[in-house]
């Protein structure tokens, strides 16, 4: 078995436990009951929201990559709605397709385009422990909130993420305010190394580096950067928020920070399409949380899995088939067989149809 089936296999198996997770003992006819009573306009909402969202995070996306290289946002866009939609089937291709799509019409390497990729990523869970934070430590708590033992594991459990989140973003400010001190040190590790391995990595390395120049940025480009991040999670939030009101729950927005603080540990277990992960955490965060019905609470999970990826892999299959490509072409880039530097590859020919 090759070393893609073995991911591939473990992705499954993990989708597959936590599926049962979600699904043992559950009530189905209180389920279906549940999405009759739904209320289909804020269903909408949902689908609307989750369009806005990809728009903001290309936007975003945009002002990481500025200090490298200007990319219209149509392209952008359709770059980040292909990368999610193909991480839905591939998971974590998207994070490889992304980067080397956009480098590959721009003059850029895919290692700097990656790192803007690994600023999203660090961006999005800072700004998700903020809102956590701010929902646990500030904000009056909802008066349907669970107490209790619960509430305090939650809180240190925030805290310690928190922490954890700004020691990385710490080291990647020193990797760029040091970069030839860094660079200089991980030379002399490299030379140890066979030059056939230490080229490719030492090259590597140093885009990456260059790839954090918006560090550097200018006070208000990074302010523009903070105030687009925290639009982009408050959008993500409102499609939670319209999610439950649809299934009549009567939370307070606010409450959709704590929620997002589940569903991101919840879509860290790399399953394809997020499936498992992502309801088992939306039915945790309602029923300890908050103390919601199981069968309302999973019929508002699925609802909102489907709302918020379903339209996103309709576009990223009509983007990849605008770009040549095909799954088993994104799970090939995906593996690393083809990723090559922009400035010597050739056209992406894997997967690409005839």
């Amino acid at each position: 078995m090759s070393a893609r089936a073995k991911r591939l296999a473990l992705s499954l198996l993990a989708g597959a436990i936590l599926l049962f997770i979600f699904l043992r003992g559950m009530d189905w006819a209180a389920v279906g009951a549940a999405f009759r009573r739904a209320d289909p306009l804020y269903m909408v909402g949902v689908v609307l929201a989750t369009l806005v969202v990809y728009l903001l995070r290309s936007w975003r996306w945009g002002y990481l990559l500025s200090p490298l290289a200007r990319v219209p946002l149509p392209r952008l866009f359709s770059i980040t709605l292909l990368g999610f939609a193909a991480g839905l089937v591939v998971p974590r291709a998207g994070e490889v397709l992304r980067p080397y799509l956009v480098a590959r019409h721009h003059a850029l390497r895919t290692s700097a385009a990656f790192a803007s990729i690994i600023l999203e990523r660090l961006l999005d869970l800072i700004t998700v422990l903020l809102l956590f934070g701010l929902y646990l430590y500030a904000l009056p708590l909802p008066a349907a909130q669970q107490r209790g033992p619960f509430l305090i594991g939650l809180r240190t459990a925030g805290a310690l993420a928190g922490l954890g989140a700004l020691v990385v973003l710490a080291l990647l400010v020193m990797l760029h305010l040091w970069q030839e001190r860094v660079l200089s040190l991980f030379d002399r590790v490299l030379a140890r190394l066979p030059q056939r391995l230490a080229g490719p990595l030492g090259r590597g390395l140093r885009a990456f580096t260059g790839g954090l120049a918006v560090l550097r940025a200018p006070a208000p480009h990074l302010l523009a950067i903070a105030g687009q991040s925290l639009l982009l999670w408050f959008t993500i939030g409102l499609g939670i928020h319209w999610t439950n009101r649809a299934f009549g729950m009567e939370l307070p927005y606010h409450s959709v920070f704590l929620m997002l603080g589940f569903l991101t540990v919840g879509v860290a277990v790399p399953t394809p399409g997020m499936v498992g992960g992502f309801h088992v955490a939306y039915l945790q965060a309602l029923t300890q949380s908050f103390g919601i019905d199981a069968a309302t609470a999973a019929a508002a999970g699925i609802a909102c899995h489907a709302l918020s990826n379903l339209p996103v892999l309709v576009l990223g299959i009509i983007f990849l088939w605008r770009e040549g490509l095909t799954f088993g072409g994104v799970a090939r880039l995906a593996e690393g067989q083809q990723a090559q530097e922009p400035e010597t590859a050739g056209p992406l020919t894997m997967g690409v149809r005839g």
